[in-house]
This record gives C-alpha cells, structure tokens and sequence, in this order.
C-alpha cells in the first residue's frame, strides 16, 4: 500500500505543489502524495510550472485545492510549509514543519533554490518513511 503523504501551505499555489510534483516524481507508485492549502488561491504560480517545467514536470496538470479536499483521508504524513501555527492541524502518523520561505515574490535564482531545498527534503522524507 502506497505511503500518503500531504504537503499544506497557505495558498497552495508554490511550496506545497512543488513538493506534490517532487513526491510523485521521486516516490512513483509507492507514494500517493496531495497537496492542499488553508486558504487555496485557485491557481498556480506561473513560476512554479515555470520551475518545475526546467526539470520535466507539468504543473499544469495541477490544481490549488482545499484542506476540506482531503478531509478524511489519513496519511502517513504531513508537512507544513512554514506558515507555522497559522497551518491547521491535519491527522498524520508524522508531522514535519518546513520553515521555507514563500518563494512568491522571490527572484529567479532564489526562486530556483526554494524549489531545490523542497527536493531535497522530499527525498529525505520518502526515504524516511
């Protein structure tokens, strides 16, 4: 049975769908991986496909959705993108938080290496799971 994990950031529209992106990329089939936002934005940051399209994912497969989305699902785990205590609490096996600065306003190179740590990370929570 695949691993659930699920990545929370405010608008769902920058970390936490590029962590979804790297979590499918690198878990394949042994990963189920969701993203959602507190207060979803409805769209997708034209530099994350950007960024992710740099390393051959198409975000724009994806969408900005709700925590009431996900609701009832359990997952393996959980991470929150840095919004702290603003994130609301979703059940999990395990619980990270991810002090990531929203890379929204950034410029292309601090854009780039936001998108980079989320890759890194991802690939140490999978092989941790």
């Amino acid at each position: 049975m695949p691993k659930r994990v699920l990545f929370v950031c405010v608008e769902n529209a920058n970390r936490s769908q590029m962590a979804e992106a790297f979590a499918r990329l690198r878990g394949g089939d042994a990963v189920e991986a969701h993203s959602a936002g507190s207060r979803p934005s409805g769209r997708i940051n034209p530099k994350a496909v950007r960024y992710m399209a740099e390393l051959g994912y198409d975000l724009t497969a994806h969408r900005s959705k709700s925590l009431d989305e996900v609701a009832g699902l359990e997952f393996d785990a959980v991470v929150t993108m840095g919004c702290g205590d603003t994130c609301p609490w979703v059940p999990a096996k395990r619980r990270e938080d991810w002090a990531l600065p929203d890379p929204r306003e950034l410029d292309d190179d601090a854009y780039r290496a936001v998108r980079d740590e989320i890759d890194a990370r991802v690939r140490a929570l999978l092989a941790s799971l």
